[in-house]
């Protein structure tokens, strides 16, 4: 008996038994469902269960529970594996097919030949085994090799549970280090930290604190920069100036700024860090900007023989491509088609209405008559589909065109794909849409897998926010002046009567929006009572907009500035669950971290998880295709929640059924309500938008511009006048510390240098 945390006493009992079957295991986190024959009974029992198998004998804590669909169940503390002593039990776990190679009739002829005495001759003489008919010295050998390396997984998840090392991440450990373990985590716990995926500074700082490792020790010191530099990843940037990183860590690490100083050179030699004029960048951020700006020096080529180079002959040929298209040019447009056509590099930026997409629609035209082969790509799956939409030809996310497979890279970058500078793309023409979205390392993947000779172009709005992941790379390669680019202002008349598209212009100029409610796709309420904007936000998206917009209520999507507060997307989340897929018997759920997880829910991945499968199904489920990898911003709905197995079935914008595990769940929200931050590359046929106050940088003009450029058809915005105002007038962008500039503007000096 124990005391549970609210004073609560609670009964914790200690049954035994063998594993007559193993129901399901998932080998993720390692939850399993499995029958336990005890001397009275056969128990259901569920819990985090790794390296065992049927036929073994276990002693179990934990208590029993209730289930409302499978009724009593014994919930698994911890357990143990028994060695059976007798020989029935012996023979039972031989036979059950726990052990390779070893079947009914080998295992009866172990007992006859061995008895009580077997496990001992398989643990400490397995070369006895091939006495034993039918077991070559070779297969004795293997069976005990698997015997041992079974009962070494135990002994180290136990060892490593002495440290509050969960299972699925000790089976992450065991699997890297195997014995050389123990020593890794008594001598140096941080290079847990740096080897394992999953690992947090944190988890190896606890550990280290356990084994009472010096606080200022280098180890902890090393590993607490680079984990300095990895938080500030995650807000974008791809290096910290010198003295802001040796604030932020000694704020971390509890130590002096001078303490961390002294150890920077040291920090250089080993390769842990890259110092470039008192700028301190994690290597793999450093050396994709440095490799990026080198290949795109090598494909920033003109190519004088396209269409023999005359601009006549050129715009001939594209004049008779707009008149079959039905489309229209300006200057400015057919400009950005001929230099798109004339240079191996081109950059297309604009605003909505602008004509982004006729000049790809009629790129994809003239160099298909030319012969060329052409891809499209887009940074989401939603991107990619909008892309498609647009042009009537596939486009695939960047990870799909460069072939993402499921193993990770030993360089330290996350993804690898089958697509680089081995194995280059074969297309001779790469259109990127959504280029603001593209982050410094998936850029630097992409580019490697570009030989020069390919034309690259891409478009984006420069305007928007800037990728999730680490740099701002359209940005970028647009400040730094060294590529041909053309910029888009003028909005053509089939966009000018929308007020969608006339109001993010003026935000992005900074001038007061047109808010008068006459308009007939852009609405402003204005509500000061947090309860009464509520009210007509449901009202909104369950009664108004789907028929306005042509589409259901799960089509609408409800941005907010922020994940916290009254209106940030957690709190709405939960309003808008209860409105929109509120509780039914005939809907199951499962909780989640933060929140209860019901079928129908529309929800989105939130971070990017290059290991997980995904597959597609024709109507008759047939398997049409599939694949690794859900990313960030990724959005689905809860296909079906499989109780029993504690996995949910969820099925992406783009046709991709997913199956996460409880552990996995955690990288999944709720998604009625997101942040705009994660609205990128999406676009929806109406937006609501609650805004009434919040942190000032959250506030901004480009934050606000992005939020309406998502709409398609509706914009409505529910709050205070004055809160748009002061984000139209707040042009203060959170500042992100890159440097892709600077590699440009040196790979353009060493070319100059070329030629002298």
């Amino acid at each position: 008996m124990v005391m549970t945390g609210s004073g609560q006493e609670k009964i914790v009992l200690l049954i035994q038994g063998f594993i007559e079957h193993i129901v399901f295991h998932n080998e993720t986190n390692g939850y399993t469902v499995l029958n336990l024959e005890t001397e009275d009974d056969t128990i259901v029992c569920v819990g985090n269960c790794h390296g065992i198998s049927e036929g073994e004998s276990i002693e179990a804590d934990g208590e029993y529970v209730e289930h409302p669909v499978y009724g009593k169940q014994f919930k698994i503390t911890s357990l143990k594996v028994v060695v059976p002593t007798d020989v029935v039990g012996i023979e039972r776990y031989l036979q059950s097919g726990a052990i390779p190679g070893i079947g009914k009739a080998i295992a009866t002829r172990i007992i006859k030949a061995f008895g009580d005495r077997t496990i001992d001759i398989i643990e400490k003489e397995p070369e006895r085994l091939a006495e034993v008919k039918g077991i070559s010295l070779r297969k004795a050998k293997e069976i005990a090799e698997v015997t041992e390396k079974k009962r070494d997984l135990r002994n180290a998840m136990i060892f490593l549970a002495g440290y509050g090392v969960s299972n699925n991440l000790a089976v992450k450990i065991y699997n890297r280090y195997e014995d050389a373990l123990y020593g890794i985590i008594k001598e140096n716990p941080y290079k847990l930290f740096e080897d394992i995926e999953g690992v947090g500074f944190k988890t190896a700082d606890d550990i280290a604190a356990k084994i009472g490792l010096s606080f200022d020790s280098d180890y902890r010191i090393t590993c607490g920069v680079v984990y300095t530099l990895m938080c500030a990843a995650q807000d974008g940037n791809c290096y910290l100036p010198k003295e802001k990183l040796l604030e932020e860590a000694s704020q971390i690490l509890g130590v002096s700024s001078q303490r961390i100083e002294e150890l920077i050179p040291n920090m250089v030699m080993d390769k842990k860090i890259v110092v470039k004029k008192e700028k301190i960048f994690a290597p793999m951020f450093y050396y994709s900007e440095l490799n990026s700006a080198r290949m795109l020096r090598e494909l920033n080529v003109y190519i004088p023989e396209a269409s023999t180079g005359e601009d006549a002959l050129i715009s001939a040929k594209l004049k008779r491509i707009e008149s079959r298209l039905g489309m229209e040019t300006d200057e400015d447009q057919l400009e950005a088609v001929k230099q798109s056509i004339k240079n191996g590099l081109f950059i297309i930026s604009g605003g909505p209405g602008t004509g982004k997409t006729t000049i790809i629609n009629i790129l994809i035209k003239y160099f298909e008559e030319e012969g060329l082969e052409v891809s499209l790509a887009a940074p989401t799956g939603r991107a990619a589909k909008r892309m498609s939409e647009a042009t009537g030809y596939e486009a695939k996310t960047i990870h799909r065109l460069l072939e993402l497979t499921n193993s990770l890279e030993e360089s330290g970058q996350k993804a690898k794909f089958n697509r680089d500078a081995n194995n280059p793309l074969e297309s001779d023409v790469i259109i990127i849409d959504e280029m603001s979205m593209v982050e410094i390392m998936l850029f630097n993947s992409l580019l490697k897998a570009i030989i020069p000779g390919t034309r690259l172009i891409m478009v984006g709005d420069v305007n928007q926010l800037p990728s999730v992941g680490p740099g701002q790379v359209l940005k970028d390669l647009i400040d730094s002046g060294a590529y041909p680019s053309v910029k888009l202002n003028r909005i053509y008349r089939q966009s000018a009567t929308s007020d969608i598209v006339l109001n993010a212009h003026k935000i992005k100029e900074g001038s007061p929006i047109k808010a008068d409610n006459k308009s007939q796709d852009f609405f402003f309420l204005e509500r000061n009572d947090i309860n009464v904007i509520y009210k007509h936000m449901i009202m909104l998206i369950k009664e108004k907009l789907p028929k306005y917009v042509e589409a259901t209520p799960f089509d609408i999507q409800v941005l907010t500035p922020m994940k916290k507060g009254a209106l940030g997307c957690e709190s709405l989340n939960s309003i808008l669950q209860e409105h929109l897929n509120p509780p039914s018997p005939s809907k199951r759920e499962i909780t989640g971290k933060n929140c209860i997880f019901r079928e129908g829910d529309k929800v989105m991945q939130i971070k990017n998880n290059y290991q997980l499968e995904w597959q597609t199904l024709s109507e008759y489920g047939v398997l049409i295709d599939s694949g690794v990898g859900v990313f960030n911003g990724d959005m689905g709905v809860i296909k079906k929640i499989h109780e029993a197995a504690s996995v949910v079935t969820v099925v992406f914008d783009d046709m991709r059924e997913v199956e996460y595990s409880l552990a996995l769940l955690e990288e999944l929200e709720l998604a009625y309500a997101i942040t705009i931050h994660k609205s990128q590359g999406s676009e929806y046929p109406a937006v609501v938008m609650p805004l009434l106050g919040g942190p000032r940088m959250l506030l901004n003009r480009n934050l606000l511009y992005t939020a309406v450029t998502r709409a398609k058809k509706s914009v409505v915005i529910l709050g205070s006048k004055q809160t748009v105002s002061n984000m139209i007038d707040n042009v203060s962008d959170f500042q992100r510390y890159t440097a892709l500039p600077e590699r440009i503007r040196e790979q353009e000096e060493l070319s100059e240098g070329e030629w002298i």
